[in-house]
């Protein structure tokens, strides 16, 4: 930013300067961004103000009661999308009068005589409650009179300019909302870095000349990731078209977001209100590049109906066809929308990049909707690489974070290949934390990391912070490994109070009470180690007891308690003459996909239980990514007489201090 933009937004901060004591830190860009917003709006319709105040009054004449469409057919000859018809401004309001009650009357209609696009921004600043607010506090006049004094006009600030502007503005206000700025803003950094990341693989492809580039954030928060994709284009091609989409759910960060495209003299209209799961209002687009930081672990509760619908009526046609994660984290919902929304190969094709923390690596079972999720993009060969980055990089969260970058058009060099990048020790100690923020990655690494991520594409470049893995790489067999059930059968105290408090006996009473005077003398015994035996004493104590005609259910309770897993106990078999597998001794194992289960199971399994067996009926395929494991180095334990030592030293100082207080 240059000097003169720094003085502009130095300018506009100093208003926080009137508010504080009124507002709190986190609220001062409740007021300065959308009265920036206001300004900015006022000086680009000010040399066509005449112009539209005659207009309305034509179509007043004509007695045109809604003249939104005639007055913005009006005004798009004049390159505006949108128009303000009250004779007002913000001098005209400030410049005649002092009062705050009437301040605050013309300052509500004056926004009133906006059209849709502009009026839609201040509706949910909640603009209308901020000027109540500042009237209350006596501070409207002074704080409208400090915008109405800034000149933000074209021709003394570019649309380029004032997106700079602005995103300072965003960025200064989020710092100092710690407790929220994770939730909507990425550090500035990390957004260079991924947009780097994305970009950069095509750059010869963006010097193409009067190509169009579309580029989507589906939960965009203020809108800064957007702006950087915007920025890396048109710097590599002033030539080119960009045209910027988003989603938001939260209003003000939506207002944010939409007024940052609309002071650029960008479509507003492209930034949509909504949450993307359930009301996915860029449903019939695709797009070149799509990028997003979406909450970390945040679960989809709300969602769930229309989400789960969707899965199950729609399939593959819709956006969730691969799999629904569990509930208290949607990351991998945002990933699936995503990859809906790219563009064909057909159609050019398109990359991704989003920020997930470790969760969606590894979470779920083999066959969970995670896993199945994982294996339906590795097998679609779309995910090109993971970055793991540093921790404490955001406000809000101290955690370890990764890119993930896909791409439906793969060079022929990277297909069938995945990179990992570890970049987790590529940073440096802020001198001021900020929240949970207390590192950063200075623009070197970037700029390192991002020819490190390029080279490896091409297979140009050897670097230990890289390992490449094809996709199959990361799947696995869950095999489920069964040992024989052995049994030997006694009626021990603790069967008896398991019959006891079976809920099956409890359904009849006087048939349990029974049942365990009848086993009750057999109490104490020796073990029996053939069932055939066990069951000629159990029909001779139930003989004894008169118990006659025992229900099946009954039955199968009475041998589930006597029976006591023993390696020297009896081999037990079903009626077909298949051994039963013993519950308690099952077993899984992960192998490999390209490994043979059953050479594992010879190699890693039988040398130590000889009669275990797979049963193949409940083998499952999964897919995670151990991105640390991969780049696990061990570290041996120091020497114990180095150990010693320094226990020794240790000691020794001790005993100083102690003499010196004792002294």
């Amino acid at each position: 930013m240059s000097s003169e933009h720094q003085r502009l937004a130095g300018f506009l901060w100093s208003v926080a300067d009137l508010l504080r004591g009124s507002y709190k830190q986190s609220e001062y860009g409740r007021v300065v961004l959308p009265f920036t917003v206001l300004r900015r709006l006022e000086c680009v319709l000010e040399p066509h103000k005449a112009a539209i105040i005659e207009k309305r009054d034509e179509l007043k004449e004509k007695g045109i009661e809604n003249r939104e469409r005639q007055l913005l057919s009006f005004v798009r000859p004049l390159g505006l999308s949108f128009f303000n018809e009250s004779n007002l401004s913000l001098t005209r309001i400030v410049g005649s009068e002092t009062d705050e009650h009437v301040i605050a009357r013309n300052l509500r209609t004056y926004i009133g005589g906006f059209s849709t696009t502009a009026a839609d921004i201040f509706e949910h600043y909640d603009f209308t409650n901020q000027i109540a607010r500042l009237e209350k506090s006596g501070l409207l006049y002074q704080v409208a009179g400090k915008f109405a004094e800034v000149d933000l006009s074209p021709e003394r600030v570019s649309n380029h300019q004032m997106g700079y502007l602005f995103e300072e503005l965003i960025r200064r206000f989020s710092e100092i909302s710690n407790e929220t700025a994770g939730e909507h803003f990425t550090p500035r950094e990390v957004i260079n870095l991924m947009v780097k990341l994305l970009l950069s693989p095509d750059e010869a492809d963006l010097l193409t000349p009067n190509r169009v580039f579309t580029v989507l954030d589906p939960a965009c928060g203020t809108g800064g990731m957007l702006t950087a994709a915007e920025d890396f284009i048109t710097e590599h091609n002033p030539n080119a078209t960009v045209k910027l989409f988003g989603q938001e759910m939260n209003p003000e960060s939506y207002a944010i977001s939409r007024s940052d495209t609309l002071i650029k003299g960008e479509q507003a209209d492209n930034i949509k209100l909504g949450n993307s799961f359930t009301d996915d209002r860029h449903a019939a687009r695709s797009f070149s590049y799509l990028l997003a930081n979406p909450p970390f672990g945040v679960e989809w509760k709300q969602a769930r109906a229309e989400v789960e619908a969707e899965h199950e009526n729609k399939g593959y046609r819709g956006r969730f066809g691969a799999g629904l994660p569990r509930i208290n984290d949607g990351s991998l919902l945002f990933l699936q929308h995503m990859i809906h929304h790219m563009r064909t190969p057909d159609e050019g094709g398109a990359r991704v990049a989003i920020v997930f923390n470790g969760s969606p690596l590894f979470t779920g079972g083999a066959e969970s909707g995670e896993s199945n999720i994982r294996r339906w993009i590795l097998e679609n060969d779309w995910l090109e690489g993971i970055v793991a980055l540093p921790d404490q990089l955001f406000y809000n969260t101290g955690i370890s974070t990764y890119f993930w970058i896909l791409s439906n058009k793969k060079d022929p060099a990277h297909r069938g290949r995945v990179i990992l990048l570890d970049a987790r020790e590529e940073w440096e100690k802020m001198r001021k934390s900020l929240g949970d923020k207390r590192k950063f990655i200075p623009d070197d690494r970037i700029a390192e990391l991002t020819k490190v991520y390029v080279n490896a594409l091409s297979e140009a470049e050897s670097d230990s912070r890289v390992k490449v893995f094809r996709p199959r790489d990361f799947g696995y067999r869950r095999i489920t490994v069964e040992r024989p059930l052995r049994l030997r059968f006694e009626v021990t105290e603790e069967a008896l109070a398991e019959l006891e408090a079976n809920k099956t006996l409890a359904k009849d009473t006087d048939l349990r009470d029974k049942v365990l005077a009848a086993l009750r003398p057999l109490a104490g015994r020796d073990p029996v180690y053939s069932r055939a035996d066990f069951d000629a004493t159990l029909k001779a104590a139930y003989a004894d007891a008169g118990l006659t005609g025992i229900p099946a259910a009954v039955t199968k309770q009475v041998w589930n308690a006597v029976g006591v897993s023993d390696p020297e106990g009896e081999l037990q078999k079903d009626k077909k003459g298949d051994v039963l597998p013993d519950t308690d001794l099952r077993d899984y194992e992960n192998v490999p996909l390209d490994e043979d289960i059953h050479a594992y199971l010879e190699r890693e399994v039988l040398p130590h239980v000889p009669d275990a067996w797979i049963d193949e009926s409940k083998t499952k395929v999964g897919y995670e990514i151990p991105f640390t494991r991969h780049f696990y180095q061990y570290t041996p334990p120091r020497p114990l007489e180095e150990i010693d030592a320094e226990l020794k030293e240790l000691e020794g100082e001790i005993q100083c201090l102690l003499g010196e207080v004792t002294e």
